[in-house]
């Protein structure tokens, strides 16, 4: 068994040694599929777990996500990082206990975002560096190496000011955070600002809004960490609805049509096949 200071040292040096793919896994299943599948480190979904419990993202209690990750942690053996959300609490305090708490589960890396969790507002950005001051204090006096994400959700909620998500990531940057993460960007050109404006690996995710770029070439431009968010979550439900639809509607299968067998998924899952 990889112990938790063997992780977050094969999780620091990912970092460090160029452009990887992190997918974000909702549940156990999900986890091993990805990690059989040959990924390096897996990164759990705030929104694709949540709606597999039959609810929206930051409807979840910290004590639902931090068993939901202890969860994946102890079903798989490579690095796992988790969306620790607005860290469950408006104060650097709560940011802290998260981290601390995260980790106790099994975690190697966490995010802290500095979106309120009401109406689209985020903190300012002052109050929103201590709190990322605060996960990393946490983070650096574990025993292990953990990677502390800070988020600007500028895009996320509807603002879409890139000079303030700059100047976030930048105030995060010198709370000592490991990497940096503006989920939603707009451009390939608004990516080139972030990575031109800081000194800290980036993660992207899907590349950008106006369209998908190819790991390949987010990987020349500098990007260090890709993710998916709940993409990989939407798809699986989408697959499903339009299953249902179909059964529904015209009552035929063709669902099933160049659907992966079951045995390689449940080989897939065990572990037992080459990847």
């Amino acid at each position: 068994m990889i112990n938790q200071a063997s992780k977050g040292e094969a999780f620091q040096k990912l970092h460090e040694s160029g452009c990887f793919v992190i997918p974000n896994p909702w549940d156990v299943g999900s986890a091993k599929l990805m990690q059989n599948l040959g990924f390096q480190a897996l990164a759990s979904t705030s929104s694709g777990y949540a709606r597999s419990t039959g609810v929206n993202d930051y409807e979840l209690t910290r004590d639902q996500v931090i068993d939901h990750v202890r969860e994946l942690c102890a079903a798989t053996s490579v690095p796992v990082s988790a969306d620790l959300e607005n860290g469950f609490g408006d104060a650097p305090e709560d940011c802290a206990e998260t981290i601390r708490l995260g980790a106790a589960a099994g975690l190697v890396g966490g995010s802290i975002e500095d979106f309120t969790g009401e109406d689209g507002q985020l903190y300012d950005i002052s109050h929103a560096k201590e709190r990322v001051a605060a996960a990393v204090e946490a983070a650096r006096a574990l025993p292990f190496p953990f990677v502390l994400t800070a988020r600007a959700e500028n895009h996320f909620t509807g603002d879409g000011d890139l000079a303030d998500s700059i100047k976030r990531l930048q105030a995060y940057q010198d709370a000592g955070a490991d990497v940096l993460y503006a989920p939603g960007l707009r451009s390939k050109s608004d990516i080139a600002s972030v990575l031109a404006s800081v000194d800290r690996p980036i993660n992207v995710l899907l590349g950008p809004k106006e369209g998908l770029i190819p790991v390949s070439e987010l990987a020349e431009m500098g990007v260090r960490r890709i993710s998916v968010g709940g993409a990989l979550a939407n798809v699986a439900v989408d697959a499903v609805i339009k299953a249902g639809r179909e059964l529904l509607g015209l009552g035929t299968f063709e669902f099933l049509t160049g659907m992966t067998p079951g045995a390689e998924i449940a080989a897939l899952m065990t572990g037992n096949t080459s990847k």
